[in-house]
């Protein structure tokens, strides 16, 4: 009976064992083929965000190499390409990325203008009301008068405007070409922007600009002196605009 017992024992402790061993090799496999499967799954990424690089890469050049040629193709002298393709140059370069030569050759404003501008709405009983002339000019020269660091919106933003409207549209306030309408819509949202932000709270739906070009002064002259007659005196037509105040 000893004996007996003790082979059961025995046997139990050997299945105990096996069992054991089992249970401790069971997980390995899998745990094997978890590992060997990760290095793949990391290099498909690495793969991948390589790929994106890449392809982020030639598109930055080739951008980049589109911009270059294009914009040498506005500052160059006019010659057959940039005739052809001179739809698609001025699609690109304007209003984000205009050029000109005036760093190095600068042409500075040979006369003073001032540029008027005046607002009209209809009532509920219909008559229309006229505001006096607003001075947007004076108000761009009393924000650089005296100031260290005048911003570039005061200095230029509606001087540029109006000249850039005067080479689209010339002698004429009919706009015929694309750039022409969009500078005309550019110059007639700043000078409306700029008198509503003076109009203290009142309406209008239209708007007008009268532009005096005055002569500079010569240097020297007397401030007792009248002041030279205006060379021109440009009335604009009235604008319908984006209705303003309440």
């Amino acid at each position: 009976m000893r004996k007996t017992g003790w082979a059961v024992s025995s046997r139990t402790e050997s299945a105990g064992v096996k069992e054991l061993h089992q249970s401790d090799s069971g997980p390995v496999p899998q745990q094997r083929h978890d590992e060997e499967a990760m290095p793949g799954e990391r290099t498909r990424r690495v793969r991948a965000v390589k790929a994106g690089l890449r392809t982020a890469v030639v598109l930055c050049l080739v951008t980049t190499l589109v911009h270059v040629v294009l914009v040498f193709l506005h500052v160059a002298p006019s010659n057959p390409v940039s005739k052809r393709y001179s739809a698609q140059v001025n699609g690109w370069v304007f209003p984000l990325f205009e050029q000109n030569w005036r760093l190095f050759a600068p042409d500075p404003d040979s006369f003073n203008r001032q540029i008027l501008a005046r607002t009209a709405h209809t009532d509920s009983k219909g008559s229309v009301q006229v505001t006096p002339w607003f001075d947007l000019a004076a108000l761009d020269h009393s924000a650089v008068d005296h100031n260290v660091f005048p911003s570039h919106t005061s200095q230029n933003l509606l001087r540029r405007a109006w000249t850039s409207y005067v080479e689209t549209h010339g002698g004429s306030d009919t706009a015929r070409s694309e750039r022409a309408v969009m500078l005309q819509a550019y110059l007639r949202n700043i000078a409306a922007d700029r008198v509503a932000a003076h109009n203290d709270g009142g309406t209008f739906d239209f708007i007008q600009l009268r532009v005096v070009t005055l002569p500079v002064a010569a240097p020297g002259t007397a401030a007792g002196n009248r002041p030279p007659a205006p060379t021109e005196d440009r009335l604009l037509p009235w604008w319908k605009v984006t209705s303003h105040g309440k």
